[in-house]
């Protein structure tokens, strides 16, 4: 039916599109004109839109003109004029939308269009890429344009401190990571002082790879942490138990008895593991070993709750945590590998004692558990600003996720150029050797013509089992995986050469494009470095702006020289590499998105290249095995064929794409989870944020202290009252002990007094009489002097408590999940347990307070001070353990801190020197 109705009518983008064809008719209409203008007439449109947009016209009235002159700028300035297709994105980012745009249609572009038309209103625009690369790149590179037009651009980088980002989040456009953008937003609320916050309000921010950053990334919050002081040792023994272990693999069509997981079977193993669940269990037999190890009687008491946790993370960490697949171990320490893109994921470590049961398991040093200090969800981060939108080539598929979580809908951008690359059907085998074998048949055929290859993997594994077999046959390749991350611009810009292989784990937004024949640009810039130029001279040597320095005056001439040489070659090569069918993907196995597979397709076929691309699978694959199901299993039986012939069947493409949805969709469930847990701390962060940004705005808070103590002496009231009317039946006592710990003199509440008033003259009483007291401490101490000390001491009971709060949330929501065995929803007995712990820590922080206030003798020696000190934390947010800095060796000022921070030495421990 829906095929039918866009045939009819066209799809949803082509609706939309059509709409807007005549926005972009209009900016072509004022090509002409604004050619004839001088760069100074140019730039000076920037200072009229803004005088206009001042006036009340509204910012959507000048999407015509802004967008025209951001084309003629960028026209001048970097010599590439924005196509029709590439307006049509600008609208729909400017619009708060997704747009889905090929590989090499040049996003990177479209994004100056809206960023500059939304920077006019002064507000600010972060444009968020995946990388600090690429988003140093964008900024010397799109940079330009703004620079022309009189705007400031500025980018966030991990290794910058407070006023270096400052004054980039200040610029009109601002380019940086998701995650440092996050944790500057965490960092901002745990600061003591207004002048230590650097990001301003978030108001509309542009996600390159938006899939990646809004999609892939959303299971693991950003946290930053502290060092906890919990003994790492029980984490070592753990693993010392779990290792002499003997278990077996779960079959994926098992079926259990109880929601317990206990298997149908009586087991002779210690555990077993279910790899589809992603969990490993002790049997009974493997309960009772532990019970005898650890000299204990019953594993499942909650006295013996620590090793039951320890035993299970070490049990996960052992065995079904696979290094070089999930993790990779780099100078010591655990490196997460993103298994969407397989990057290396800095600054993250698993949660939960996870990653520590690792670290034991590859006998590394255990680091102490952390304690959460700030936490929050990309989904709500980026749900903060006022408007939001992204580009990328592949978010068709997860579009339902993205309306839901995010309000956006995603509207697909025509390509400039037909797409004419072949892409070919699976190839399936029965078994993974017989799959690698054809897949190393297919480049030598492919590399003896001289054909550019990229081989697709879906892990660092087997990136490296292909390269094997490739040395065994010598074919010289490049790999690209996690462990080669630096070299990842210069080899994918030499993907498109003549006669190259290369090797690529999950080619997710690496956001350098293959050029057939090579990159020019990048290939004389990096010639440029070989030859001993600083990064900063190579960005200004092709700039717009004149500049008189003999030093990059000389170095523009070296670079010309180096640029036509290798423009000349690359475009001879280009022609060649189209001549045997431009560049040809393989794919080694299906991804369990189909978004990543897309991903892979896209780097061939840009801009109208020829390409082609062919999926080799087999049915050991991960995918297959654990999601394929009966009819899978049912094919591989009854299959006679020798394992190197491949299978051909409609079943197995469609149980493929039926397997790849299923994933999808328990993905799905699990960032959903993640987030409805996550709005229950969002709404409860919103508040405590919004106390301190009171504080740090210079709020007079003496209005908000008064009622608080108005609450407080009314709560005790009911609550010692015990519900009755008689005084007598009260308990007096304990009403006094309560309100003499804050605020009572000792004997004031005799049962004389308190008879003579009803409940609610008592309250009036009791209030007038703090309230008095209150006056007296202030004129003690001065008002002014007072207004900061209540200021102080709020924010310190504030950070106290709340840090202790997301500490008992944490608790309970790993506890929570049992709650289903018992019919009941773990989501919403979370919601419900955590409101009332918010409101027992707000009683609790108005009763500190309150006290604090009451009995400050020193008032001289009330200042502002870090309730908790981020020790040993780099600017990822990463707990780092210090080292010992080594003597005799010089330091240079840009070296990294030899104190392992990861921060440059004139900024950690060099700074004061």
């Amino acid at each position: 039916m829906k095929a039918l109705f866009e045939k009819l009518f066209g799809s949803y983008s082509d609706r939309e599109l059509k709409r807007l064809y005549p926005i972009v008719d209009e900016i072509d209409s004022l090509e002409g004109e604004y050619k004839a203008l001088s760069d100074e007439e140019l730039r000076g449109k920037t200072q009229e839109f803004k005088d206009r947009l001042s006036n009340g016209e509204e910012l959507d009235n000048l999407i015509p003109e802004a967008f025209a002159v951001a084309r003629e700028a960028s026209s001048r300035v970097l010599g590439m004029r924005h196509f029709r297709v590439q307006l049509l994105g600008g609208i729909i980012l400017h619009q708060g939308r997704i747009a889905e745009m090929k590989t090499g249609e040049g996003k990177t572009l479209v994004a100056t269009l809206p960023a500059y038309l939304n920077a006019l209103t002064g507000k600010g625009v972060h444009i968020i890429t995946v990388n600090d690369y690429l988003a140093k790149r964008d900024k010397e590179w799109m940079g330009k344009i703004y620079e022309f037009l009189g705007l400031s651009v500025g980018c966030i980088v991990h290794d910058m401190d407070n006023e270096e980002r400052k004054k980039a989040y200040n610029a009109d456009i601002t380019y940086g990571t998701n995650n440092e953008f996050g944790f500057d937003y965490l960092r901002d609320n745990m600061v003591i002082f207004k002048n230590e916050m650097v990001q301003r309000e978030l108001n509309f921010a542009i996600v390159d790879e938006v899939d990646s950053i809004l999609v892939d990334e959303a299971r693991t919050p950003l946290i930053i942490s502290g060092t906890g002081d919990k003994s790492t040792e029980l984490y070592k023994v753990a693993d010392g138990f779990v290792r002499g272990l003997k278990g077996r693999v779960l079959d994926p069509s098992e079926t259990k008895t109880d929601p317990f997981n206990r298997e149908i079977k009586e087991e002779v193993v210690d555990f077993v593991m279910d790899e589809k669940a992603r969990s490993v269990t002790l049997t009974e037999k493997g309960t009772k070993k532990a019970e005898s190890y650890f000299g204990i009687e019953n594993l499942a008491d909650p006295e013996n709750m620590e090793i039951a946790h320890h035993v299970n993370q070490g049990l996960k960490a052992r065995y079904l945590m696979k290094r070089d697949i999930d993790y990779v171990v780099k100078d010591g320490e655990v490196i997460i590998v993103d298994e969407f893109t397989g990057r290396l994921m800095y600054g993250r470590r698993y949660s939960d004692g996870l990653h520590q049961a690792i670290e034991a398991k590859e006998g590394l040093n255990v680091r102490s558990e952390s304690k959460t200090l700030a936490t929050i969800t990309f989904q709500n981060y980026f749900r903060m600003y006022n408007k939001l939108s992204g580009m990328t080539g592949t978010a068709k598929t997860e579009e339902d996720e993205f309306k839901e979580i995010y309000g956006m809908d995603v509207v697909e951008i025509p390509t400039n150029k037909p797409v004419i690359r072949e892409d070919h059907h699976d190839v399936i085998y029965k078994t993974e050797e017989a799959k690698f074998n054809a897949v190393v048949e297919e480049i030598k055929e492919k590399h003896a013509k001289g054909q550019p290859i990229l081989v697709g993997t879906i892990s660092i594994e087997k990136s490296e089992v292909l390269s094997k077999l490739l040395k065994k046959e010598k074919i010289t390749h490049e790999v690209l995986n996690a462990k080669h991350h630096d070299k990842e611009a210069e080899i994918v810009a030499q993907a498109g050469r003549m006669g190259s292989v290369t090797i690529a784990t999950n080619m997710a937004g690496r956001g350098t494009d293959i050029v057939l024949g090579g990159n020019s640009e990048y290939l004389s810039k990096a010639e440029m470095k070989k030859k001993g130029y600083s990064d900063h001279i190579i960005s200004l040597v092709d700039s717009f702006a004149e500049n008189d320095d003999p030093e990059i005056v000389e170095a523009r001439k070296v670079y010309n020289s180096i640029h036509e040489k290798y423009k000349s070659e690359t475009d001879s090569e280009h022609e060649k590499v189209i001549s045997v069918g431009g560049l040809h993907i393989i794919g080694t196995e299906r991804h369990e998105s189909r978004r990543i597979d897309n991903q892979l397709r896209g780097r061939a076929g840009r801009q109208g290249d020829p390409g082609s691309t062919k999926f080799y699978i087999s049915l050991e694959d991960d995918l297959m095995r654990l999601f394929g199901g009966e009819r899978i299993i049912g094919i591989m039986e009854n299959a006679s064929m020798p394992d190197d012939e491949p299978l051909e069947h409609n079943l197995l493409t469609k149980s493929i794409e039926r397997a790849q949805m299923k994933v999808e969709g328990n993905n799905f469930a699990i960032r959903k989870h993640v987030l409805q847990y996550d709005d229950v701390m969002n709404k409860q962060r919103e508040v405590i944020y919004g106390e301190r940004r009171k504080v740090l705005e210079g709020e007079n808070l003496r209005d908000h202290i008064v009622s608080m103590i108005k609450r407080i002496i009314e709560d005790a009231i009911t609550m010692y009252s015990q519900g009755s009317n008689y005084p007598e039946e009260w308990d007096l006592e304990g009403l006094e002990v309560y309100l003499g710990s804050i605020f009572l003199p000792k004997g004031y509440l005799t049962l004389e007094r308190v008879k003579k008033y009803s409940d609610e003259e008592l309250k009036e009483e009791l209030i007038k009489l703090a309230e008095e007291l209150y006056r007296n401490k202030e004129t003690e101490i001065g008002e002014e002097r007072f207004r900061e000390i209540e200021r102080v001491i709020l924010l310190q009971v504030v950070d106290n408590k709340w840090m202790d709060h997301i500490d008992a949330m944490d608790q309970l929501r790993q506890g929570i999940g049992l709650r289903a065995y018992g019919q009941e929803d773990p989501v919403r007995a979370y919601q419900v347990e955590g409101f009332d712990m918010f409101e027992e820590m707000i009683k609790n922080i108005q009763i500190d307070t309150v006290r604090f206030l009451y009995h400050v003798e020193m008032p001289d020696k009330i200042e502002r001070k870090r309730v908790a000190k981020v020790a040993g934390t780099n600017q990822n947010g990463e707990d780092v353990k210090q080292k010992p800095i080594v003597k005799g060796k010089k330091i240079g000022r840009n070296d990294p801190c030899p104190c392992g921070s990861g921060l440059k030495y004139k900024k950690c421990c060099g700074k004061d020197l």
